[in-house]
């Protein structure tokens, strides 16, 4: 698995609101986001870590785009 910039919890948000998800309800430290499509997303709320690559590229997939586009929406 190639080596992905460091994403943070709030970071993914802001993409998934740019992209039309909104906060669904949350329990705990899981925050879940839906669209108007019905797709939904679970989001690990921890402050100040990281999310690890592999739960990024899940949640990547759970929100029906791809990895470049992510990354690009991650920059603006």
């Amino acid at each position: 698995m190639s080596n992905f910039p460091s994403v943070k919890a709030k970071d993914f948000i802001n993409v998934v609101k740019k992209i039309g998800f909104y906060l669904d309800r949350q329990k705990g430290s899981h925050a879940i986001y839906k669209n108007n499509q019905g797709n939904r997303v679970i989001v690990p709320i921890h402050s100040g870590k990281d999310l690890k690559q592999g739960t990024l590229l899940g949640m990547i997939k759970d929100i029906g785009i791809d990895k470049e586009t992510f990354f690009e929406l991650l920059k603006k």
